[in-house]
């Protein structure tokens, strides 16, 4: 039985302003250059009370909190604090997952400072990096990668959520399907069609159900409804790719799909920002609504170094479809891939906003 651990940094971006400048403390802050194409880098506890949450348009954010402090983000900074963190995590386990610079999964079935539970681990970790870093962190303890993943947002902020394998059925039963992961709007609504609100629900379906509907993501659900996940935790994996979709609730045609481009590019754009790796091939990816899958890419001579340049290659990806325009699609995605170690020589795909430097292809 594997003990895993899910570390997540509370609020991280906005915890690291706070720390840094004691005149933010208690405030709304939000991470976030202002104007029109700005998307909330991170949110602090105080705005998150608003309604305001990473992604959302910058605009919205001040439209939801006027009075909150907008603070333009310093990755160097996040970056090294994230650096403390992962010196953390490795005295304790030399399994550690990172997932983005503020949150890691940790095997500690066998961890290198004795402990007496996972659980006393979890608490070591925390009170280290409080410590050493004037940041909190919360946790999740369960058996499986799954667990811990939601087990950690149950006691948020600075707090751990404890998952034990005889406890696993009666935690899962009542917990809605959107918990799970891979489970967005429009699966949910898909269950919710067939009267599945909760994984207690999900788990009266068999897996020939779910894998005649769903296919091999039904077989997934089958799974996760009865807390079962075998992966182990697998330290050095490198990001290969980042991207962002979404399933329309109509068929769009070509000419309808430039807001939700522009959307989900800023979206997978900002997940950028959690790995010191640069991606340099723009990806574009459709289903049309007989469910034909294309995907169009370009690779630039040079990373894009900015989110408008990585929006006109998208966007420009677009017209190479080559599709009849009656065509309607179902998805769209965009995505970055291609991703190696940064090099002296990068623009960084560090400016958010600036203006675009790279080509679009022809």
């Amino acid at each position: 039985m594997r003990k895993i651990l899910h570390i997540d940094m509370d609020a991280f971006y906005a915890s690291v302003e706070q720390r840094d400048d004691p005149a933010l403390r208690g405030r709304p802050v939000v991470v976030a250059w202002r104007g029109g194409r700005s998307v909330v880098c991170a949110a602090s506890y105080e705005a998150r009370v608003f309604g305001i949450r990473s992604a959302m348009p910058a605009v919205r954010a001040e439209r939801l909190c006027p009075d909150a402090v907008f603070v333009p983000p310093d990755f160097a900074r996040y970056k090294a604090a994230s650096r403390q963190v992962r010196e953390i995590f490795l005295a304790h386990s030399d399994l550690v997952e990172p997932l983005s610079l503020d949150e890691a999964f940790l095997d500690v079935t066998a961890p290198k400072i004795p402990s007496p539970s996972a659980t006393a681990t979890a608490q070591a970790i925390r009170a280290r990096i409080r410590e050493e870093t004037g940041l909190t962190a919360s946790a999740g303890v369960a058996p499986n990668k799954f667990l811990a993943k939601i087990a950690s947002d149950w006691n948020k902020p600075d707090g751990v959520f404890v998952v034990r394998p005889a406890q696993v059925e009666a935690f899962l039963t009542p917990l809605p399907v959107g918990r799970i992961p891979g489970v967005g709007r429009v699966m949910e609504k898909k269950l919710a069609d067939l009267g599945i609100a909760t994984v207690g629900d999900l788990r009266t379906l068999t897996v020939e159900e779910l894998a005649a509907r769903f296919g091999s993501f039904g077989a997934r659900l089958h799974q996760r409804a009865r807390g079962i996940d075998e992966r182990p935790v697998e330290p050095h994996q490198p990001v290969q790719s980042i991207s962002a979709e979404d399933t329309f609730e109509r068929d769009l045609p070509l000419q309808e799909l430039d807001e939700a481009i522009v959307r989900l590019a800023e979206k997978a754009w900002l997940a950028t920002r959690k790995t010191d790796r640069v991606g340099r091939t723009v990806v574009l990816k459709l289903k049309t609504a007989r469910f034909r899958l294309l995907t169009r890419s370009y690779t630039p001579d040079a990373p894009p170094s900015s989110l408008a340049a990585f929006v006109r290659i998208a966007l420009a990806l677009r017209d190479r479809v080559g599709l009849p325009a009656s065509t309607r699609y179902r998805l769209v995605g965009v995505g970055l891939g291609g991703f190696r170690e940064r090099e002296p020589g990068d623009a960084g795909q560090q400016a958010l906003f600036a203006s675009p430097t790279d080509g679009a292809p022809d």
